[in-house]
């Protein structure tokens, strides 16, 4: 890899703003670039070609910055695009990130805040210039792969290799979201029964009624609404499998109707004196512990029996964080050609927030959480600011304190530890701004600067505040 040094153009029509920034961005090591004006800034990437990062102030004579940031995306749609807003123009910069553009950053400049942004930014570029690349063949039976390499999943994935091919009867055990469906799925396809259905129902989901009828038929005139006979889950996957998931909220009456099914593969009809054969494997799965209900009288114990030939239980992913990462990776493939998209990269900080997260919603809510980010990433890189905003409050409430020296230090930000420590000085000089920069040892300009980022200046002083 080359170490070639950040292409920047910088456009502003203050020409001592651009001279200024840019001598702070070459001390920096990038190799900067400079316009007053759109026109100018179209000759400059005409002559220099494509440029890593545009800096465009948004208010210029003439063609905005808005404009500008339109033909960057047409022309190089890699370049990163930071537009540079003045207090109070809080809606025009949303447009501009509606358009495209990276972020924007309001004057005057915090040089810690922006020399962070730039390096944040780059990092997502190169990110984007080579993310994972989907698989050409990726396809609906990608999506059904156990993934990961950690110690318990693969306990799980020896034991559906060698309990695939048998006919017996498995039970699946784990908490929700941990991947039930996808071991029941996985022990049809390599098992001799591949070629028939696979159907599931979840069995909490459904009335009593609904339930008996969905599982074994019914014929016409079987109940008021039944125009027309219906064959019933076990029929329709006969040669086949049929996954129950949460089999542990089914009734007493409908656990003896499937005990009766399981010893004699046969299914009467709801309504019907007749039985029809059936020749099924059943996959029962649930989160809750069958062992226990059955000590408490609320499921059968020769039920249990029946379909616990074969237990599987799958860890939730709190306890294999290790495999993660490659379910990142793997979803991320997944969901870019669900959703039609190119490759799509995570940067650091959103990772670390993911793979700190407890996780209680398991593989599923991983998920879920990757498909709102993709669709939400315009420019083909997951950062923190595409995950939901309870997301963030869990994995910022995971880590409050630490110890340290045996006391619980607070787990904030400096940024924040500075304004609480200003602040806190300013009070104690009672508003007298020259008298705190003396203790801060700062200057009173750097002061006031401070205190119009934090937005002090622009509201009313407490009391004793000058």
């Amino acid at each position: 890899m080359t170490d070639r040094r950040p292409q920047v153009l910088l456009v502003d029509d203050d020409e001592a703003a651009v001279a200024l920034l840019a001598e702070v961005l070459e001390r920096e090591r990038y190799q900067v670039v400079t316009a007053t004006s759109v026109p100018h800034a179209l000759k400059q990437m005409a002559e220099h070609g494509a440029f890593d990062l545009v800096l465009t102030d948004l208010r210029m004579p003439g063609a905005s910055g808005l404009d500008l940031l339109r033909v960057v995306r047409d022309r190089s749609p890699d370049t990163i695009v930071i537009v540079l807003t003045a207090f109070g123009e809080a809606a025009a910069a949303g447009e501009a990130i509606r358009a495209g553009a990276y972020d924007f950053i309001s004057k005057p400049y915090n040089l810690v805040e922006f020399r962070q942004m730039l390096a944040r930014a780059l990092s997502r570029r190169r990110l984007a210039s080579d993310p994972i690349k989907p698989s050409a063949d990726v396809g609906p039976a990608e999506t059904d792969l156990l993934v990961g390499r950690s110690p318990a999943i693969i306990d799980v994935m020896k034991t559906v290799a060698r309990v695939a091919p048998s006919q017996a009867s498995v039970l699946i055990l784990g908490e929700t979201g941990t991947g039930k469906e996808l071991v029941a799925r996985t022990l049809h396809r390599f098992s001799e029964r591949s070629r028939g259905r696979f159907v599931g129902v979840n069995c909490s989901a459904l009335a009593e009624g609904i339930l008996e009828s969905e599982l074994f038929g019914h014929v016409r005139g079987a109940f008021t609404g039944a125009v027309t006979a219906r064959p019933g889950l076990f029929r329709e996957a006969d040669r086949g499998t049929v996954f129950l998931d949460e089999i542990g909220d089914i009734s007493a009456a409908l656990q003896a109707k499937l005990l009766r099914t399981l010893q004699e593969r046969e299914v009467q009809p709801v309504g019907s004196d007749t039985v029809v054969p059936v020749d099924v494997r059943v996959i029962a799965a649930t989160h809750q512990d069958l062992a226990a209900l059955v000590r408490l009288g609320r499921f059968r114990e020769d039920l249990y029996y029946r379909l616990n030939v074969i237990s599987i239980t799958l860890p939730p992913l709190r306890a294999r964080r290790q495999d993660i990462p490659l379910l990142i990776d793997h979803f991320l493939r997944v969901l870019a050609v669900k959703h039609g998209r190119g490759p799509v990269a995570l940067d650091e900080d959103a990772e670390a927030m993911l793979l700190e997260f407890d996780w209680p919603g398991n593989v599923r809510q991983l998920l879920n959480v990757l498909e709102r980010a993709l669709v939400l990433a315009a420019q083909d890189v997951i950062g923190p600011e595409h995950l939901s905003a309870e997301f963030r409050a869990a994995d910022q409430s995971g880590s409050e304190t630490v110890a340290a020296g045996g006391q619980a230090v607070p787990m904030v930000p400096l940024a924040q530890v500075e304004r609480q420590h200003v602040l806190a000085v300013l009070a104690a000089c009672a508003g007298n701004r020259d008298q705190a920069s003396q203790v801060l040892k700062i200057s009173r300009r750097t002061l006031t600067r401070m205190l119009q980022r934090w937005r002090i200046a622009a509201s009313p002083p407490p009391a004793g505040l000058a």
